[in-house]
């Protein structure tokens, strides 16, 4: 009763634009109690929240990996900023604030140690394997509907796992409409072709998942910077004029610059969008980042070093599959506990891409001797 009640609620709060709860669409079909009295999309979220993929967030990189300040931002972090950014601007343009939290949560829980470094050596270790590139949005659906439960997954509604996939905050879009209309089938064909390097530029079937991937770059872009003030890769003053200008040279001000310029000319429309000025304005300031703090080689210097212990990880546990070997980490950490039907339906390849993947930045060094870890820099 409970439960229709807050439907028939959405029906007269929500957009007409909205994706509303009762329109989510599982794998398999669920009963449910009707005393639930949770909406398809918030029972979404509150799944991933107790996913053990969201728990190892924790200590996963966003940029800055090795470094002794606990004031950087983690993917933890990260997430619960993009959340926030997200159903701000869903509440202003009447979206479903449950779908666009679940989506908002989710979208980095395949992210490998290491950030975005980390996936380049994963995926050129996959691809040597002979299983695909790997994508960390393709990889975050593979953990909630493969890995996570042993291998029975969570059974997330299509919606939520379509935000995820298309969550790609590193493309620039000035406006982005929803390519409605999907099914599962569609979905796992994005995913093959993702995998493949066949996909063109992933659309989020959803307003609320193209809410999500603006907010992904809204949440990061200022953020990014002030790390990277905090660090001393940059001076405020060396931000570009245009740019300021226009968005400001505070986190604060460029995120509430970019939230209200999307919601003014998102408002009452079948699409999310900037304004070409501010757009410009973003996209300037996201090559800005790319060369002055992404790519600085001051944080690079231990690059080599991780991409050696990728390597060897990945062919120390695929030789450790091969030779059952029980005394693995590999098998004790991670197989043992999984059902004999995720193990039996997957190359040794596969579940090595799994295991690494899950590390955290910490857990993965671990993995190798002392003396063979890159050392952490900064201060506190």
């Amino acid at each position: 009763m409970f439960r229709r009640i807050i439907e028939d609620r959405e029906k007269q709060v929500l957009s007409e634009r909205a994706t509303f709860s009762r329109e989510g669409r599982r794998r398999k079909a669920e009963k449910r109690l009707e005393s639930d009295y949770r909406l398809h999309f918030a029972v979404d979220g509150d799944r991933i929240l107790h996913s053990l993929a969201y728990s190892r967030y924790i200590d996963k990189t966003q940029v800055f990996y090795l470094v002794r300040n606990d004031h950087i931002t983690h993917r933890m972090l990260h997430v619960q900023l993009v959340s926030k950014v997200a159903r701000t601007i869903g509440r202003y343009l009447g979206l479903n604030e449950d779908l666009i939290e679940a989506i908002a949560i989710g979208h980095d829980i395949g992210h490998t140690p290491f950030g975005h470094d980390g996936e380049r050596f994963l995926s050129a270790l996959c691809r040597t394997h002979g299983i695909g590139e790997f994508h960390h949005n393709v990889q975050s659906v593979e953990f909630l509907e493969g890995v996570e439960r042993k291998g029975r997954g969570w059974n997330l509604c299509l919606q939520t796992l379509d935000g995820i996939l298309c969550h790609d905050g590193e493309t620039h879009d000035r406006k982005l409409a929803p390519n409605s209309g999907k099914t599962f089938a569609d979905h796992e064909r994005e995913m093959a072709d993702k995998i493949f390097g066949k996909a063109e530029q992933l659309t989020p079937m959803t307003l609320e998942g193209c809410v999500v991937r603006f907010s992904d770059t809204i949440s990061y872009v200022g953020r990014d910077i002030e790390d990277a003030i905090r660090l001393g890769l940059i001076r405020r003053e060396d931000l570009p004029d245009r740019c300021v200008k226009r968005l400001g040279n505070t986190n604060g001000t460029i995120v509430y610059s970019l939230v209200t310029d999307v919601i003014q000319n998102s408002a009452d429309k079948p699409y999310v969008a900037f304004s070409e000025e501010v757009s410009a304005a973003l996209a300037f300031l996201k090559r800005f980042n790319y060369e002055r703090i992404y790519t600085n080689p001051t944080f690079k210097a231990n690059l080599d070093t991780i991409g050696s212990i990728f390597e060897q990880l990945f062919e120390r546990y695929t030789a450790d599959i091969e030779r059952k070997n029980p005394d693995s980490p590999i098998y004790g950490r991670f197989i043992d506990s999984m059902s004999e039907q995720y193990v039996a339906c997957r190359k040794p390849a596969h579940i090595v891409r799994d295991f690494i993947a899950g590390m955290t930045d910490q857990y993965f060094l671990e993995q190798v001797s002392e003396n063979q870890r890159p050392k952490a820099a900064g201060k506190p």
